[in-house]
């Protein structure tokens, strides 16, 4: 076959020897033929023409040698050079060659994209008004994502392909993909050819650029924006003012009503920031006033009805209150309140929007605060007394009721008891301190003062005490008798499932039998076990915490990361586990009620014992050394 087209072409010389009789077709009568190749460092790459393909291309009208200029006959000898672009297209070149994709392919980092990466081959480019060109404005997102949708081939330019994803569910995209011929394609934001990055002053996405090159399709919107604070702003210098994009994002652009990702969300972004108060003197109490209020709090349930900050102040036109076109100005409150409460009045708008406790700032305002302070000095007083007087009430009866409960079996002997206030008092002390470091906005916090360091401390040193309470009981129940025989009582039992079942089957009235507990009801048991789970998870994860520098030397710093989430979910399940199970069974049981004196004495009812543990004694008879009653 190659010598059938060596010698076609040497026909084709000797009937066209010079390169001004040459046309198309000369050419095709060899490069129509799809097995012809040419070596190219070592590897044969194909020069077939498909005709089919060349005639309604942009190059179709073409002669062949109008891009091959350096071809003058057959065969080519030596072969010829790289077709140049700029030959015919010099001011797209010279745009490319500003571009971030010249720079990647000169540098030889990344894989930069050229003209043929976006345009397709030369001799199959369709003009950009054919629907299924690669330059098509519907195929654009397309032709681009073949780099910028690969996360490999980003990754290798430092670059990540998420933009590309973000844009398909852009409303941009959703609306390319559904047909629009007006949206927004990548091109329209970061140019053709002269593609450059975001920090350079000549790019259409570089901050001061962004307005502008929105308005090319948002031309009204971009007009009240630049009459707005905002683009006042801008338009000064100023970094820090926001752009369409800080609003509504940069690729992920949602839709204005989208309370999570839409522009309406947007606002806190900037105004809950002390900056804006420190540097240009915006007050910065604006997001929390209108979380506390209603609409604030109608909002964080849900409701698209309340007023956001968009509501008052505008989306675009934002306008200072002095300015007599602002939605905010006196003169326009009472039309602007009016578009969600029919009706209102002027009187309706005499009053602070953003007010936030404390606030001295005018009249109204200073009663609002005094009535807040009298009050909440009335219910400090009232309630106390009311706790006070409740307390001393209970607590002379729960005396009276303990005094009266007749004979009484000991539970705890000292030991188990001091124990048991240490390890209390310092879960207390941890629970407070953990959620104050956790929380630090929180009532817990409020306890400590400000310092987060007084926290840390008590927190640590409760930590501590608690650790070394843990060590001492472990040894306790190994080491001595009393501590084994609690050890043997509190072991798990394949029966304690059986009692289990057999409670709820009694308290749902499925069955007439109570269950019998030996000296340790399941209950307790699972209280017990858990609760020295809890320590060990604690301790340890803890300790990773408070060492984190010394641990990170010996495994990946992310451990570090694993152990605080452990630890901070393994607390409020020891503190939720301590309220709803352990309080209970000691203190709103109607049996025990108003309180398990257990832990101070050590003494039940003998009758309360009997009742609840009819099978103690079986537990623990013929055990070396244990009497046959429970002591």
């Amino acid at each position: 076959m190659r010598t059938l087209i060596l010698a076609t072409a040497l026909l084709l010389a000797a009937a066209v020897p010079a390169r001004s009789q040459t046309s198309n077709a000369d050419c095709l009568a060899c490069h129509d033929n799809q097995e012809l190749t040419k070596d190219v460092g070592g590897k044969a790459v194909s020069v077939h023409v498909d005709p089919k393909k060349l005639a309604p291309s942009v190059h179709g009208p073409l002669d062949c040698i109008n891009c091959h200029v350096d071809i003058k006959g057959y065969p080519h000898d030596p072969a010829p050079k790289a077709v140049d672009c700029a030959s015919c297209h010099p001011d797209s070149v010279a745009a490319w060659d500003t571009s971030l994709h010249a720079k990647a392919v000169k540098s030889g980092i990344a894989r930069g994209a050229r003209c043929t990466d976006c345009h397709g081959p030369a001799h199959e480019i369709l003009p950009s008004s054919d629907p299924k060109s690669k330059t098509a404005h519907g195929s654009i997102p397309a032709t681009c994502s073949a780099c910028h949708g690969q996360k490999f081939v980003m990754e290798k330019a430092g670059l990540s392909a998420q933009s590309a994803i973000s844009y398909e569910m852009s409303v941009h995209g959703r609306a390319v993909a559904n047909g629009s011929a007006k949206a927004a394609v990548c091109t329209d934001c970061h140019d053709h050819h002269a593609v450059r990055p975001a920090n350079d002053p000549l790019s259409g996405i570089f901050k001061f650029n962004v307005a502008r090159t929105c308005g090319k399709c948002h031309a009204a919107i971009a007009g009240q924006y630049a009459e707005s604070v905002h683009g006042k702003s801008m338009a000064r210098g100023n970094w820090n003012a926001p752009v369409c994009t800080d609003c509504h994002g940069i690729h992920t652009i949602s839709r204005a009503a989208d309370q999570l990702r839409g522009p309406r969300s947007s606002c806190a972004h900037c105004h809950e920031v002390v900056r804006l108060s420190q540097e240009f003197g915006v007050p910065g109490t604006r997001v929390a006033s209108y979380e506390s209020s209603y609409h604030g709090l109608a909002r964080r349930m849900g409701s698209t009805l309340a007023a956001d900050c968009s509501s008052c102040h505008g989306a675009h036109d934002i306008l200072p209150s002095s300015n007599p076109r602002s939605a905010i100005n006196p003169r326009n409150l009472q039309k602007t309140c009016g578009q969600c409460h029919k009706g209102a009045q002027a009187n309706f708008t005499h009053g602070k929007i953003h007010r936030l406790p404390g606030d001295v700032s005018d009249m109204p305002s200073q009663i609002v605060t005094w009535i807040r302070r009298i009050y909440i000095t009335l219910i400090i007083l009232t309630i106390g007394f009311m706790l006070l007087h409740n307390i001393l009430i209970w607590w002379k009866k729960a005396l009276t009721a303990r005094l009266s409960r007749g004979p009484t079996v000991e539970r705890m002997n000292l030991n188990q008891r001091i124990q048991h206030a240490v390890m209390g008092l310092s879960f207390v002390v941890l629970v407070i301190s953990g959620f104050a470091l956790a929380w630090p906005d929180s009532m817990f916090a409020a306890i400590f003062g400000p310092s987060e360091q007084v926290r840390r401390m008590v927190h640590r040193v409760a930590a501590v005490v608690m650790i070394a309470i843990g060590l001492y009981h472990m040894a306790y129940m190994v080491f001595t008798r009393e501590g084994r025989r609690g050890l043997r009582d509190l072991w798990v039992r394949f029966s304690d499932a059986r009692d289990a079942t057999g409670v709820i089957r009694y308290y749902i009235g499925a069955s007439k039998e109570k269950p019998q507990f030996g000296r340790f009801s399941y209950a307790e048991k699972v209280e017990y076990w858990a609760g020295m789970w809890g320590t060990v998870v604690m301790a340890l994860t803890g300790l990773m915490i408070w060492y984190s520098v010394a641990v990170a030397t010996w495994i990946p710093r992310w451990w570090i990361d694993v152990a605080t989430t452990v630890h901070y979910y393994e607390a409020i399940l020891a503190t939720l586990a301590i309220l709803v199970w352990h309080f209970y069974h000691v203190i709103f049981d109607p049996d025990v009620y108003p309180m398990n004196w257990a832990w101070l004495d050590g003494k039940m009812s003998k009758e309360q014992f009997e009742e609840e543990h009819p099978r103690a004694d079986e537990v623990t008879q013929g055990e070396p050394g244990v009497e046959g009653k429970d002591r």
